[in-house]
């Protein structure tokens, strides 16, 4: 599918300044972050992750675990025999039992793939919390869900689709906003 941008939301400084506020927001939250740890869900939940982790550690001097996980195995929209994650893939290197977790992700929609980030850690143990850190909460929720920190709160279509572009993965840094374009085919009547 070919898609135009329609809105540059975000770009470099922006987002800069909103992980930065995050950051202040978890660390005031959690008064005590001996037993923090944040977990990103593949795959630009990482990046945004580890720089939160650096906020945290710049502004407080504690170095904050990030781990990442793959929920590919908990989705309820991938037929059973595609989905190829396992509990030994998991890249966290920490338990998650009596741990405060952030969650992190970039984009919040539905709610389904948080719900099956939680469904993914309490498998791997009870921990003591889970918080949800975002960077664009665009709405249309089909599941109870609300994220505990938010970038930007972006109401969009179901047509549009939010880009989050990173230079950790993707080369440059952006949000923006899409929509799908048709070509060719129909003509106007």
């Amino acid at each position: 599918m070919v898609e135009k941008t329609k809105a540059r939301i975000m770009d470099a400084t922006r987002i800069r300044r909103v992980l930065a506020r995050v950051a202040t927001e978890i660390i005031e939250r959690n008064r005590t972050l001996k037993s923090l740890v944040i977990v990103a869900v593949k795959p630009r939940g990482k990046a945004i992750a580890d720089r939160i982790a650096q906020l945290v550690e710049g502004l407080e001097g504690v170095k904050i675990p990030v781990g990442l996980l793959d929920i590919s195995r908990y989705r309820d929209d991938v037929p059973a025999g595609r989905a190829k994650a396992s509990l030994d893939e998991a890249e966290l290197g920490f338990s998650v039992i009596k741990k405060d977790i952030i969650l992190v992700d970039d984009v919040l929609m539905t709610g389904r793939t948080i719900r099956a980030a939680m469904d993914a850690l309490i498998d791997r143990g009870r921990p003591q919390s889970i918080q949800l850190a975002v960077l664009v909460d665009r709405g249309h929720r089909e599941l109870p869900i609300r994220p505990d920190y938010v970038g930007k709160v972006l109401p969009t279509s179901r047509r549009e689709t939010v880009r989050v572009r990173l230079k950790e993965t993707d080369g440059c840094e952006e949000i923006v906003i899409a929509e799908p374009v048709k070509i060719g085919g129909a003509r106007n009547r």
